[in-house]
């Protein structure tokens, strides 16, 4: 089996090294701050194929449904070898409108997830209310949307760094500043001046990957950032009582046009989010953008006004033009990339790992795949 340096330490990065040590190979996570590095720990975790689907995008939705499918038995496996629970939450997600506007993108939203076949149902405000008690009676009703469901997101990676190293992951935790190719071996270039060879290379390193040099003939997709802030909210913790959430699913809205979403988490905290910003390499989190998001969620859930505001903070998301991931061989002799997920890295993950396994053991890709090389064949 050969010898890979997965080059990024996020979902992505991590996913594909826990498969591809499952899977015989010999791998090295090099990553600054593995579990904590990319998109994914500033994340909401939804696994949302059904309310993601937008005009225009079948390819990405087609790969959202088979991801979706593979999700059950990669989280089975991950909790087994992790030994971990993260959070892998079935209990269906509500998509509500505040006004009737609002209603009326919803209900187009519906029209287009029933054209394609997906499993989606209009509710009244009332039977809204029935699902999620503490939503706010102002609502115009909404859908209901049993198949997208939600990870912790950073339980998610806790998990995804102890099965890595379970099944024998080696983690440097350094930058990588280059990639010297080779018809042999290719090498990574340390900022600290140390060298590591391997038979493969996976770059998987999100937003990251453009600051990496040795790159500038790979033939790699173009990559920008995009900014989301995400809140944390939740009670001060009772050493006597079990952690109680306002909600029992995921609850996702249009507030005057504007979308908002809050992801229970076990711990009874509430994640809400989340801002997309053309903003570069900008990680600051707004005064501004803090104050729309709150606004927007108390229009929602009221009750969160009497939450503690226990995180603000911000990430930078990997997106293609596109939208679409990019994975596959670049133009450099062993070098492959996996990126481009945008807001679908957890979601995309169990697909990419598995994609992964098959591109360095020499398998052909499935059909549904092969558009997302990052040079055509």
């Amino acid at each position: 089996m050969a010898g890979v340096h997965v080059v990024g330490g996020g979902v992505v990065g991590l996913s594909c090294a826990w498969a591809l040590s499952r899977n015989g190979h010999g791998v090295t996570v090099v990553a600054p701050d593995p579990g904590h590095d990319g998109a994914g720990w500033v994340a909401a975790g939804m696994l949302a194929p059904v309310n993601e689907v937008q005009y225009g995008e079948s390819a990405l939705t087609a790969l959202r449904l088979e991801s979706a499918r593979l999700w059950p038995a990669f989280a089975a496996e991950l909790q087994a070898a992790s030994g971990s629970p993260f959070g892998y939450d079935t209990a269906g997600t509500v998509t509500v409108a505040l006004d009737a506007s609002d209603r009326a993108v919803v209900d187009d939203l519906l029209a287009y997830q029933r054209s394609l076949g997906l499993a989606a149902e209009r509710r009244s405000a009332a039977e809204c209310r029935r699902l999620v008690p503490a939503l706010s009676p102002a609502l115009r009703g909404g859908i209901e949307v049993p198949g997208d469901h939600h990870v912790d997101n950073r339980a998610f990676l806790a998990a995804l760094v102890a099965a890595c190293r379970a099944t024998g992951v080696t983690f440097v935790e350094a930058v990588v500043a280059a990639v010297e190719p080779s018809s042999t071996a290719p090498t990574l270039v340390l900022a600290d001046g140390r060298r590591l060879g391997a038979d493969y290379i996976l770059l998987a390193a999100g937003t990251g990957l453009p600051a990496i040099g040795g790159l500038g003939e790979a033939g790699l997709p173009e990559v920008r950032p995009v900014k989301g802030h995400i809140l944390r909210l939740g009670r001060s913790p009772s050493p006597t009582s079990a952690p109680v959430s306002l909600l029992p699913m995921t609850v996702r809205g249009l507030v005057h046009g504007r979308g908002i979403y809050l992801v229970p988490r076990p711990d009874g905290s509430i994640v809400v989010g989340a801002t997309v910003e053309e903003r570069g390499m900008d990680t600051t989190v707004q005064a501004g953008a803090v104050h729309q998001l709150l606004c927007d969620a108390r229009a929602i859930v009221p009750g969160v006004d009497e939450l503690l505001l226990l995180e603000a903070s911000t990430g930078l998301r990997p997106a293609t033009p596109d939208n679409l991931p990019r994975l596959g061989w670049t133009t450099l002799p062993a070098v492959a990339v996996a990126t481009g997920h945008f807001r679908n890295g957890i979601l995309l993950a169990p697909l990419t790992a598995a994609a992964v396994v098959d591109l360095i053991g020499g398998n052909p890709l499935a059909p549904m795949l092969e558009s997302l090389a990052p040079v055509p064949a």
